[in-house]
């Protein structure tokens, strides 16, 4: 029963459940209908990223995060770095494709990615510089003490911040995880790598000063009383920085590794654009030899 009722919400949202719901049929008409294009490993991965952030966003972990500050660095953390970066991992857009009705795919999605505002939009948030932006400065923002003290007395504003971080998450490491060349990947298996390693430094340096910092910067916390009486406001601020500077910056090396690992399979497979040019190279000097 105690397991249970950290399931139950602390501020019910309907917004949250049908998002998750939307999305788990979704991705289960998928899997079913195309099981080659889900395996069991992936599912997993999947199901683990979905469940994750279901419980970041939508059970008692709310009161927790709202009364202090390292249980709500644990949230964030959940809700844009591994949340999103289990479902990236998982690979699940032929899913989701196959999950949707083909009359919605071919009438609507198929149109609304090919032109249009949704086009010019994903063209400008999958920009890999505007990605690597908005995902440390997005973190930054929602951490600057004046927000956060005001997110933290307002829902509304609560809700934006979680939800912004959980959208920033999955764009981001959609972008990073990516497989494929490119094109038509948006970005190069190298420079996957070298925004990975960029993105790991503001992480650190703002964790580091969170972390060793001397005065109190998110009083908030005292104002709304803290939930655990054992835990001072040092030892509360100690604790949430070393999660911004540690466990963040692991996920970006870890994903640096990952990115470099399909950066040796795509060479490995000269699937690279530089061994495509070269191949091309080759096949027309073998041409022109053959005609002289």
């Amino acid at each position: 029963m105690d397991v249970l009722h950290w399931f139950v919400p602390w501020e019910p949202s309907i917004t949250v459940v049908v998002c998750c719901v939307a999305v788990a049929v979704a991705y289960l008409r998928g899997a079913l209908r195309s099981p080659v294009t889900a395996p069991w490993p992936r599912q997993a991965l999947f199901w683990s990223g979905l469940v994750l952030t279901y419980f970041c966003l939508h059970t008692q972990l709310d009161y927790y995060a709202e009364h202090e500050f390292f249980i709500n660095r644990l949230q964030q953390f959940g809700l844009q770095h591994l949340g999103p970066f289990l479902i990236a991992l998982s690979y699940p857009g032929a899913a989701f494709r196959r999950g949707l009705p083909l009359r919605w795919r071919t009438r609507i999605l198929r149109p609304a990615l090919m032109h249009g505002p949704l086009r010019w939009l994903l063209d400008f948030l999958f920009n890999p510089w505007i990605a690597s932006t908005l995902f440390v400065g997005l973190m930054i923002f929602w951490l600057w003490p004046s927000v956060n003290f005001a997110a933290m007395l307002d829902w509304r504003l609560y809700r934006l911040m979680n939800w912004s971080m959980v959208l920033d998450g999955l764009l981001y490491w959609w972008l990073i995880l990516d497989t494929r060349p490119k094109p038509p990947a948006r970005l190069g298996p190298g420079l996957r790598v070298l925004v990975e390693m960029a993105v790991m430094v503001p992480q650190i340096l703002v964790g580091a000063y969170i972390t060793f910092a001397h005065r109190d910067l998110y009083p908030v916390y005292a104002l709304c009383g803290r939930a655990f009486s054992g835990i001072s406001q040092s030892a509360d601020q100690y604790m949430g920085g070393l999660i911004i500077w540690i466990p963040s910056a692991t996920m970006s090396a870890f994903g640096a590794l990952l990115a470099f690992r399909n950066w040796l399979r795509l060479s490995a497979r000269g699937r690279l654009p530089i061994q495509q040019r070269w191949k091309e190279q080759r096949k027309l000097q073998q041409r022109n030899a053959a005609a002289s």
